[in-house]
C-alpha cells in the first residue's frame, strides 16, 4: 500500500500534490484541511482518509473525525490533529496511548516535519508531515510519501514543495 501524507493545507492544494501522489493508493490528511472543496479534490483523485483540525469548519468536522483509528495492512494507524511530539505528548494523546498504542502515530498542527520511532511506547513511528500549505510559520511546505508493506514501513520519502507562499508552475 503506498501512502501520500499531508496537513495543514489551510484550504491551499499545492497542485504538485496529484504529481507526487499519482502512485499513492490512498492519501492521509492530518487535518487543518481549511475548505470542504480541497477535501474533495483529494477525494476525487484518491482514496482519502482524513481529520479535522483546530481551523476546520462545521462542514469539515461533520465529514471528519477528530481521531481516526484504522488497519493498514498489518498495522494499526491512528490519526489525529493535535498531538504533541515525542516525549512530549499532550495530556489527551498521553493518556489515549496508556489504554492503546498504534503502530503509526500521525499527526499535525506544529507545521514541523517529524519521523521518529518512540521508544516510549513500543517503537511506535511518529509521523508528523509538517505543512502543504500557505499559512503559518514553516518555510517549505512538505509532504511524506511511504509505503506499508505487511508489518513494516518502507521507503520513507520526504518531498519539499517549494517555499511557502510560492505559486507553482
Amino acid at each position: 500500500m503506498k501512502i501520500g501524507l499531508l496537513s495543514d493545507t489551510h484550504s491551499h492544494l499545492d497542485p504538485k500534490v496529484f504529481a507526487h501522489f499519482k502512485d499513492c493508493d490512498e492519501i492521509w490528511h492530518g487535518g487543518d484541511i481549511g475548505d470542504i472543496a480541497l477535501a474533495n479534490e483529494l477525494e476525487k483523485f484518491k482514496t482519502l482518509r482524513a481529520v479535522f483540525g483546530n481551523i476546520d469548519d462545521k462542514d469539515v468536522q461533520t465529514r471528519f473525525p477528530r481521531d481516526l483509528w484504522f488497519e493498514c495492512e498489518s498495522l494499526t494507524v491512528w490519526i489525529t490533529h493535535i498531538g504533541g511530539a515525542p516525549p512530549n505528548y499532550n495530556p489527551r494523546i498521553k493518556k489515549i496511548l496508556k489504554e492503546r498504542i498504534p503502530d503509526i502515530f500521525i499527526c499535525g498542527h506544529s507545521h514541523i516535519l517529524r519521523i521518529k520511532k518512540d521508544p516510549n511506547f513500543k517503537n511506535m513511528l511518529y509521523l508528523n508531515p509538517g505543512a502543504a500549505g500557505n499559512h503559518g510559520f514553516h518555510h517549505i511546505k512538505t509532504l511524506i510519501r511511504f509505503e506499508v508493506i505487511g508489518k513494516q514501513v518502507k521507503n520513507m520519502e520526504v518531498i519539499e514543495l517549494g517555499k511557502r507562499g510560492a505559486i507553482s508552475p
